[in-house]
């Protein structure tokens, strides 16, 4: 499959040669695992502790109705790709798991530009390291290998710093029943995304 520019800073032309200088949307799609309610909220109560602790830390603090995180990132398009969701969804729904447990107990920073604010676990639980593996192989044997990675640090972003990174420190422990996997799509720079697809993790028979 072939890879499209990500068009956020390329001028487009209308039917008359005129530029427009409007930047064109790009349309994201990613696998990621959405909390439950209960778990949403203790994941906000985890930020607001962090928040609390932190009275210096300059960061743009994610709304808690989007926090997530995301198994594998699937490509930018000028359009949604109608091809690649088909293929998503047919790589899902072959998965074969059964509902984990996934403890996050610390934060930390990722180096980035606008080093992002996350919450994790000090290890990667072993039915989550599955689950990631098991929707890699069939992504790729789908035809879009292409953008996954060949690693993977779960993990829920709470803030983007301006800059400044946190040290790795404990958090009150925040259990996340993980019980289903969805496709996801959003337009970049837009506060909402839209679930596509959602798949739930059920025991084998």
């Amino acid at each position: 499959m072939a890879n499209r520019p990500t068009p956020s800073d390329q001028s487009q032309l209308d039917l008359l040669g005129a530029t427009d200088t409007r930047p064109a949307e790009v349309h994201r799609l990613f696998f990621a695992l959405l909390p439950d309610a209960a778990t949403r909220a203790r994941l906000a109560q985890a930020a607001q502790a962090l928040k609390a602790s932190h009275p210096g830390l300059r960061a743009r603090w994610v709304s808690p109705a989007r926090y997530h995180a995301t198994l594998h990132f699937l490509g930018d398009y000028t359009l949604l790709r109608q091809d690649v969701v088909d293929a998503a969804v047919a790589a899902a729904g072959k998965l074969r798991m059964a509902p984990f447990e996934w403890v996050l107990h610390e934060a930390a920073s990722f180096h980035g530009r606008q080093p992002p604010c996350i919450l994790r676990s000090s290890s990667v639980p072993g039915p989550l390291q599955q689950l990631w593996q098991d929707l890699r192989r069939a992504l790729v044997l789908a035809g879009q290998g292409r953008h996954v990675a060949r690693s993977f640090t779960p993990h829920v972003t709470v803030a983007y710093s301006h800059a400044a990174l946190l040290d790795v420190m404990p958090i009150e422990p925040v259990a996340w029943r993980v019980e289903r996997v969805a496709l996801v799509h959003s337009v970049v720079g837009q506060q909402d995304y839209r679930v596509l697809a959602e798949w739930s993790l059920q025991a084998v028979a």
